[in-house]
């Protein structure tokens, strides 16, 4: 009737002022993942790889040589070096931090309508700062809808974690239905069919989609689907790491065994008159020779091997970040891409013992040092 009060009065922030804490809560050291992995900075433009690592514009715009993770070395599928999609689990999440990094400040937010006065009220539907009386004006306008409406007092209390476990909305997805693209149709229902999320209407009007789940359900099997893979990813990567710590004993025996030969064969020729210098040089040269395709070899190996792990951890981490924080319509929009690059991954084998390439034979040179 335009006269009564509204539904949905919300916290009451007549209360008097709250005292921040001296030291407000870290944030930047338990999110350092949300940043870009090349720079280190945060970015609106956060590009996910098919290795599953996070870099942002400007350093897949810089990256050299193009069509290659800088990470992991792991080929880039699009030929301008740019991925397509877009890691939008870390540019919410660095949105909403920095909400809360308003909040932790010891000065406070301002009004986000009126801009004079301190804010007292957080609307996470809004999502603006609003003041006493910014706050009464908007919970008249919205008298007829249900705006969940904070104190800032009370938010600036709660951790970094719990703050993005709060604000994370439980029901954002749109139908995608053509017809009813910037309308703001709410989905409920999932067909299994189209593979798309559609609103009430559109599944009952429409015979061709079928069969139907609800939305809630499907974002859960989804996240269920990342998490059964994440942890089949960890229990493989044992062997690549054991793989890894073989490569490197290997590696370093290599080293030493030339090591170890070029002393001897220094020290029997240092033994010898000037006229057998040459043999010298040759022998030096064939240990050279020998080891030279096996140290290559071993190279690759060892950075196949580590990009393999730094992918795994990438998915690892990613997958936990999405079962965390992730909301419905993120899920929706990245578990496709994030499932078959980890399903890639679990295609992957560690080289056999049998298979890596061995050091060359000395034989030939410990028989020309007798000779000597």
């Amino acid at each position: 009737d335009g006269a009564g009060a509204p539904a949905e009065r919300g916290p009451e922030v007549g209360t008097p002022p709250y005292s921040p804490p001296s030291h407000p809560p870290a944030v930047d050291d338990d999110f350092q993942f949300v940043l870009c992995e090349g720079c280190h900075q945060e970015s609106t433009n956060l590009k996910l790889l098919t290795c599953l690592h996070t870099l942002c514009l400007g350093c897949l715009s810089e990256n050299k040589p193009v069509g290659q993770c800088p990470v992991c070395r792991t080929v880039i599928p699009q030929a301008t070096g740019i991925p397509d999609m877009d890691n939008l689990l870390f540019t919410n999440l660095q949105a909403r931090l920095s909400i809360y990094r308003k909040i932790s400040n010891s000065g406070g937010p301002s009004c986000s309508r009126c801009r004079g006065e301190a804010a007292a009220v957080w609307c996470s539907e809004c999502e603006e700062f609003l003041c006493t009386k910014c706050f009464e004006d908007h919970q008249w306008f919205f008298k007829k809808r249900s705006h969940e409406a904070r104190r800032v007092e009370d938010l600036r209390a709660e951790s970094a974690h719990q703050f993005l476990e709060d604000t994370r909305k439980s029901c954002n997805l749109f139908c995608s239905s053509p017809g009813h693209a910037n309308q703001g149709h709410i989905c409920s229902i999932y067909c299994k069919k189209c593979r798309r999320p559609l609103c009430c209407s559109c599944a009952l009007l429409d015979s061709h989609h079928a069969p139907f789940c609800d939305i809630r359900s499907e974002t859960q099997r989804r996240q269920e689907e990342l998490g059964t893979i994440g942890r089949e990813l960890r229990r493989k990567r044992s062997a690549f790491e054991a793989s890894y710590a073989s490569l490197q004993d290997e590696a370093a025996r290599l080293e030493r065994a030339q090591r170890e030969m070029r002393e001897l064969i220094r020290r029997r020729v240092e033994q010898l008159v000037r006229l057998i210098r040459r043999e010298e040089e040759e022998l030096l040269g064939l240990v050279e020779a020998r080891q030279e395709q096996g140290r290559r070899e071993l190279s690759r190996e060892l950075q196949r091997v580590e990009g393999v792990l730094r992918r795994m951890e990438a998915g690892e981490r990613l997958v936990e970040k999405m079962h965390l924080y992730a909301t419905e319509q993120e899920v929706m929009d990245m578990q496709p891409f994030i499932r078959d690059s980890l399903e890639e991954l679990q295609r992957l084998q560690p080289a056999a013992d049998g298979d890596r390439a061995q050091p060359g034979d000395l034989a030939e040179c410990q028989a020309r040092l007798q000779a000597l």
